[in-house]
């Protein structure tokens, strides 16, 4: 199971960049739960998550309802099982889920011998094949929690990575008086990360494949 590191030294200027409908197209935990359960696994799950559903349609708790989606789907699945699963879903997705403009934002930063993470609200677990792919410095995301025997419990390590729990990540990844020299988000979820960049860019791409 390839693991990105999560605070390797700084080799450049940092800037991060958050994963889902920034460097993608769309949502890919979702993606990646549909095309692992087929098309009947899908529907089923989405029936037993109905009432998950409506309390969000209330608390608007993303993070629970994230994790009670882990438990539907994923509850019971061995780490490494699922890490070789999300590589072969990343291979096969690559080509329709990346966003060319961002790609190009991307490599432009690598060029520049920036310290490029990823801080994404998806699990670290299913991104980091992604993560490699793009030859990324660092990966912080959402951690599922393991059982002794190295199986999906159905929670988290710590709290779901979004909002100012971004902010908490880079802070405790490289220390709270690193400078964050970019960083790129399109939901209110990157809102506090981008309020830390010198130079924020929100929703800034949009090309699609």
């Amino acid at each position: 199971m390839f693991v990105l590191p999560q605070s390797p030294p700084l080799s450049g200027p940092l800037v991060a960049f958050d994963f889902d409908g920034t460097l993608t197209v769309a949502d890919s935990f979702t993606a990646f739960l549909r095309w692992r359960a087929g098309t009947a696994g899908w529907l089923t799950g989405l029936a037993a998550l109905a009432p998950a559903t409506a309390r969000y349609l209330i608390d608007k708790d993303r993070g629970r309802i994230k994790a009670a989606a882990v438990a539907q789907f994923l509850q019971g699945v061995d780490a490494l099982q699922l890490s070789e699963e999300a590589e072969r879903f990343a291979d096969q997705a690559w080509d329709r889920f990346m966003r060319p403009d961002a790609l190009a934002c991307w490599e432009d930063w690598g060029t520049k011998g920036a310290h490029r993470v990823i801080v994404t609200a998806s699990p670290a677990l299913t991104v980091a094949p992604f993560a490699q792919r793009l030859g990324a410095e660092a990966l912080l995301g959402t951690e599922l929690a393991l059982d002794p025997d190295g199986r999906i419990t159905g929670a988290f390590v710590g709290e779901n990575c979004r909002g100012e729990e971004k902010v908490e990540r880079l802070i405790r990844a490289y220390g709270p008086d690193a400078v964050l020299e970019a960083a790129y988000g399109d939901t209110s979820g990157d809102a506090e990360m981008l309020a830390r960049a010198a130079h924020p860019g929100f929703r800034r791409f949009r090309q699609r494949p």
